[in-house]
This record gives structure tokens, C-alpha cells and sequence, in this order.
């Protein structure tokens, strides 16, 4: 079998004094080495293990299966979600009807760019959208996430700093280990075919590229939301409606600036 990581994940029946050190001393009696602990909800702990052998693996979800205190939730190998949820003591929220859509609010900024990070670290092509209100981060995530990921982000068109409307690019920037930022209401309300051109261009890019409002992206393209691969929704707190008013009144664009 060799070294595997395994997430166990355990809701919490009866809590009583040692009640995790018995579930560690289980662990060492087993020789399964514990990577990460940490609290993932109210109620329920979740464990990184490292483990040698598959029997060990078996050995260990019949005994917590027969322990009365506890309720095993998830024994599996670790999806990012679970890496994550150790990492932060959190679960990021998941789309119960679309699976490729996940919800941050603003004080989960740190989930949420740890989050792109390992996005950006799978190679390969990948598309990902950001909706959002104004100024509640969405822009300084997809940048502080590039950071943590070692990566280089291009603005291919943004109103970070100032307007950025690219129609074309270095040489030394067309690369793999390059994330393409795309504001897509920008782009699309005020590019020109050349701009148009460039965004076709890396779109091809075995790359990650990051559109915010990818719902005004696709109003006007041949794109389509079934194109991309994630969809991130940050919100300032859970009941924030996220709105695009402002640009379907033809108001301005001051707003999102």
C-alpha cells in the first residue's frame, strides 16, 4: 500500500473528559500517525492521518464503529474541502444543487485564498468565476491567492488600480505558471475586438484564469457558465443578494469600480 493520507472525520455523541485521547492512544496503538487535528464543526473533529497499511485502515473503522460516544461521518481518501476544513476549522460552503459553485463571506478571506491557492497549484487549464458586490474582496483574494500559490497574475482587464483594458501581452507572459485576472464587466462593456482577441488567446492557456462577475462575462460572448470549471460567490455577510443593478440600468459603472 505504501504511505496514503486518510481523512476521518467523527460527530461527537457524548463528550466527556479524554475522550480524543483515547481516540489518539488508539491511533499510536495502531502506528497510525496523526498529520492534523482541529475542530471542523460544531460537534464534530476532523483528523489528517497518515497511514502504511490498508489493514490498519479496516482495523480502525471497525473499532470506531463499535464505540458509543462517537459517529463516524466521513473515513475517505482527502478531498481539498477536508484538507482545508482541518486547516482552518471550517467547511467551505458548498451549492447543494450546483456542485462547482462554493460561497465565502468576508470574514472567511483567508479560507477563501487558500482555497484558489490549491486551485492554482493543479496544472492545467482552468477557469474559474467570482461573483460579488463591490469592494468585498474579490480582486485582493485572486491576487493575495497567486502569492500563496508562488504564481504571477497578469490583469488582462480590471479597475483595481486604474482601468486596464490589455490587447496584448510580453512574451515572457504567455506562461503556464501565470494566473489571468479578467474583470468581466470591463471587458465586456468596454473592450475592443483586440481586447476580445487576447482573452481567446488565453482562454487556450493550459493556465488558471480568474473572471469576476462572470455572470456579465457571458452576457455578450461565446462563453457560457457551463464553461467554467468553479464558481466562488463572496458575499459581505450570508443574506447579501448579489446584484447587478447598476449595470442592467446602463447607471454607470462607478459602482464597481
Amino acid at each position: 500500500m505504501g504511505d496514503q493520507d486518510w481523512y476521518l472525520e467523527y460527530e461527537i455523541n457524548k463528550n466527556r473528559p479524554g475522550l480524543l485521547g483515547d481516540i489518539s492512544s488508539l491511533l499510536g496503538m495502531l502506528a497510525i500517525n496523526i498529520v492534523t487535528i482541529n475542530g471542523v464543526d460544531n460537534g464534530r473533529r476532523g483528523l489528517l492521518l497518515n497511514v502504511d497499511k490498508q489493514e490498519k485502515v479496516e482495523r480502525l473503522r471497525s473499532i470506531l464503529q463499535s464505540m458509543d460516544n462517537i459517529t463516524v461521518t466521513k473515513f475517505r481518501k482527502p478531498k481539498l474541502r477536508d484538507i482545508l476544513a482541518v486547516r482552518h476549522g471550517r467547511y467551505i460552503q458548498r451549492d447543494a444543487d450546483d456542485k462547482k459553485t462554493f460561497r465565502f463571506v468576508r470574514d472567511e478571506l483567508g479560507l477563501l485564498v487558500d482555497f484558489l491557492a490549491e486551485l492554482y497549484k493543479v496544472e492545467g487549464h482552468k477557469l474559474i468565476g467570482i461573483r460579488g458586490m463591490p469592494r468585498v474582496g474579490k480582486t485582493e483574494s485572486i491576487v493575495a491567492s497567486s502569492v500563496c500559490a508562488s504564481k504571477k497574475w497578469v490583469f488582462i482587464s480590471s479597475t483595481l488600480l486604474r482601468q486596464t483594458i490589455r490587447t496584448q501581452m510580453a512574451e515572457d507572459e504567455y506562461s503556464s505558471d501565470h494566473v489571468y485576472i479578467i474583470d468581466g464587466i470591463v471587458s465586456v462593456r468596454r473592450s475592443n475586438e483586440k481586447h476580445w482577441q487576447l482573452i481567446r488567446e488565453i482562454m487556450r492557456l493550459p493556465s488558471a484564469k480568474v473572471i469576476e462577475h462572470p455572470d456579465v462575462f457571458v452576457q455578450q460572448t461565446e462563453y457560457t457558465l457551463d464553461d467554467f470549471d468553479y464558481i466562488i460567490e463572496l458575499r459581505n455577510d450570508p443574506n447579501e443578494t448579489i446584484t447587478y443593478e447598476v449595470i442592467e440600468k446602463d447607471v454607470g459603472f462607478s459602482a464597481f469600480d
